[in-house]
């Protein structure tokens, strides 16, 4: 734990993109950066599926293949924990440990009856116990994730409450996806005494302000895979409505970086 989590220093945050196969991770880390996390949206979009709809054996499996491929720390998004049960979240956090994974993320909303959000009480006993699961082995960094401004709650007051008391609890690494202005994101980063980790969205501060405000640590979540399909559609478009062929510059763009990272792999 102790390398990876030292990677986190408020003011020089670590820079850590979401992998979504074992290529893509490969390339990341070929580049330069210094850890990697996976993306369960980037994993489900491989499988044709929406996020949250991979089960915990498939999730681990590929976070496992990723550890295997690369020689940087790699983090894993294991949701919710792929279970509300303080037991089952021990299980997984288990089960991350012995992925050979230098780090995970457990999150507080259930995606039972419709989803919401968890009463705190359970969400602070889940993040005891995956505190817990890590130290049976030290050397797993445990993020906990407050979700309430993606999952349609936007009271920053409640959020840094539930931040808080995740510290309590032991978390190694605090995380609310969505908090997104500079003033919001230095005020998280005030009210607690752990790294925290910002994920970008459009529009959200530049690296240098996210440093200046105290972040530790910075994720792009779904976005790089959302990029190459994205990238994916134009090429598609433009062979099939216009009959050109102008993504072959970006082709050899990738190509060349392909033959960089992998190699005579």
């Amino acid at each position: 734990m102790s390398d990876f989590l030292g990677m986190h220093v408020a003011g020089r945050p670590l820079l850590m993109p979401n992998p979504w196969d074992v290529g893509s991770a490969r390339v990341l880390a070929s580049i330069g950066f210094r850890a990697l996390a996976t993306t369960s949206s980037g994993f489900a979009a491989t499988l044709g599926k929406q996020d949250g709809s991979i089960g915990r054996d498939d999730v681990l499996a590929h976070a496992a293949a990723i550890v295997a491929a690369v020689d940087v720390p790699v983090s894993a998004d294991l949701e919710n924990g792929f279970a509300e049960d303080p037991d089952g979240v021990y299980a997984t956090v288990r089960a991350a440990v012995a992925a050979g994974l230098a780090g995970c993320s457990i999150e507080d909303y259930s995606r039972t009856a419709g989803g919401h959000i968890l009463e705190r009480g359970l969400a602070v006993e889940r993040v005891i116990a995956a505190v817990e699961a890590a130290e049976v082995q030290p050397g797993l960094v445990l993020t906990a994730r407050a979700e309430n401004l993606i999952r349609g709650n936007p009271d920053l007051d409640d959020t840094i409450a539930r931040l808080q008391a995740y510290q309590e609890a032991g978390a190694h690494v605090l995380y609310a996806p969505g908090v997104h202005g500079i003033e919001d994101v230095r005020r998280v980063v005030e009210s607690v005494d752990r790294p925290v980790n910002v994920l970008t969205l459009p529009g959200s501060p530049s690296v240098a302000e996210l440093a200046e405000a105290g972040v530790a640590r910075i994720s792009v979540g779904g976005a790089f895979s959302h990029v190459a399909f994205g990238a994916l559609t134009r090429a598609a478009r433009e062979l099939l409505d216009e009959g050109t062929y102008g993504f072959m510059d970006l082709a050899g763009e990738g190509l060349r970086q392909e033959k960089a990272a992998f190699g005579g792999a």
